[in-house]
């Protein structure tokens, strides 16, 4: 009899544990970890995701990376935007990036549900995003599910129903006619086939990277919307005057097609004659390439003559001591004729030869000669003195300098040139 009452006391006691609303177990068998779940440590981090459509995820579903179970589910509430939130208890000690991806799977065909989280795919070279912080909310644009069995039927009755079950023979018959006899060349057509996705697979990086470069051009054009828009207006007007001159355009590129046709006929006719000339200036041209450091040389001398460029070294300051006077008086052009011992041309000279305007000068100089008659032009003493040397005999015959004399006093018998060059007055 005790043995039997300590049973039932054991018993009772049970069933009040298990059925009280605010006892030990609060929540009920809910609340209570089911046997072969995920490992969730001591301290395991909380995550809410939002899907649109849960189907028939139920809490103390599996949480799973990679098929292995890491957490379970707590507890599943309707979002503020008619979308299901879920809460989710993981393992402390599995890494998720912070743009992880969620998603509800079936274990089997008609096996249970559970979510599967999963990292997204990161091209080559991008730096590792920070991991997933404890209270975070992975959002709807990053979850998903898979489609049901259910869904799959219904897709396939209506195509069994209402699609094109009737057409099937048709679409058999005629595929059997287009393939019989063409076996070679659809066999050849799947090899390239098979060919040509494996160098895609082999290329999905550059593909990948391609796609992000379109995406960020998209990104950029979107910035640019209004820059786009005005350019668009303003080429109309652009337009409508090319539009205006179309014409003239026409007309334009017609007399330039007519102009390349006579500038090739020009070039092909002419062709033999520029060879040729080009082989005959071959060699002047190769005799100025043997002259090229002369030529250059000569170059130097020729724009700083009479000083060349190695003789700036020898001055001292930045100009040179040269001093040019010309004397252009013609009383001293004239004693400087008279004076060079050549006959100079006069009545007994080759006059004849010279221009009337040259022959006056045979009269002003007068014959040459000890016994030459004084001319009446130049004055009593016959050529006239230089200036500074007045007295001075300036004949050219003369063996020997005369010795200064006083200066006369002017006269008027001096002679018309004699007055004009300071011979008289």
């Amino acid at each position: 009899m005790r043995r039997r009452s300590v049973r039932l006391a054991a018993a009772a006691t049970a069933v009040a544990l298990l059925t009280s609303g605010c006892g030990v177990l609060s929540g009920g068998l809910r609340g209570v970890d089911l046997p072969g779940g995920a490992d969730l440590g001591s301290t395991p981090y909380r995550l809410t995701i939002e899907f649109s459509d849960v189907v028939d995820l139920v809490p103390q579903s599996l949480v799973k990376v990679d098929d292995i179970p890491v957490g379970t589910v707590t507890g599943i509430t309707v979002g503020p935007a008619w979308t299901a939130l879920v809460s989710v208890l993981v393992n402390r000690g599995v890494g998720l990036p912070a743009d992880a991806q969620a998603r509800i799977r079936t274990t089997s065909l008609l096996g249970e549900k559970f979510v599967e989280l999963s990292r997204p795919q990161e091209a080559p070279g991008t730096p590792a995003p920070a991991q997933i912080a404890d209270g975070a909310t992975i959002p709807l644009a990053r979850t998903s599910r898979a489609a049901e069995v259910e869904e799959v039927l219904g897709a396939l009755s209506l195509l069994l129903n209402g699609g094109g079950i009737a057409q099937i023979q048709t679409i058999s018959s005629e595929l059997n006619k287009a393939l019989t006899g063409n076996e070679p060349e659809i066999r050849a057509l799947l090899g390239d086939l098979d060919n040509l996705v494996g160098a895609l697979d082999d290329r999905k990086s550059e593909i990948t990277r391609a796609l992000d470069e379109i995406n960020r051009l998209s990104s950029t054009l979107n910035q640019h919307t209004d820059q786009i828009k005005t350019a668009l207006d303003d080429l109309a007007p652009g337009l409508k005057e090319l539009e205006a001159q179309r014409g003239q355009l026409v007309d334009m590129l017609q007399a330039l097609d007519r102009l390349s046709g006579v500038a090739t006929d020009v070039v092909n006719r002419s062709r033999d004659d520029v060879l040729a000339d080009l082989k005959l200036l071959q060699p002047t041209l190769g005799k100025l390439a043997e002259s090229g450091p002369n030529l250059v040389n000569s170059l130097e001398i020729l724009p700083t003559f009479p000083f060349t460029d190695g003789s700036v070294n020898g001055f001292a300051g930045d100009y040179a001591n040269l001093y040019v006077k010309a004397d252009l008086d013609l009383g001293h052009i004239l004693q400087n004729l008279a004076r060079s011992n050549q006959p100079f041309p006069g009545p007994d000279g080759p006059i004849k030869g010279l221009p009337p305007t040259a022959q006056l000068l045979g009269p002003l100089l007068g014959p040459i000669g000890p016994s030459a008659p004084k001319v009446p032009l130049l004055g009593d003493g016959g050529l006239l003195p230089l200036p500074g040397l007045a007295g001075q005999q300036a004949h050219p015959n003369s063996a020997s300098p005369t010795p200064p004399t006083p200066t006369p006093e002017p006269s008027r018998g001096g002679g018309i040139l004699g007055g004009l060059l300071g011979g008289g007055q």
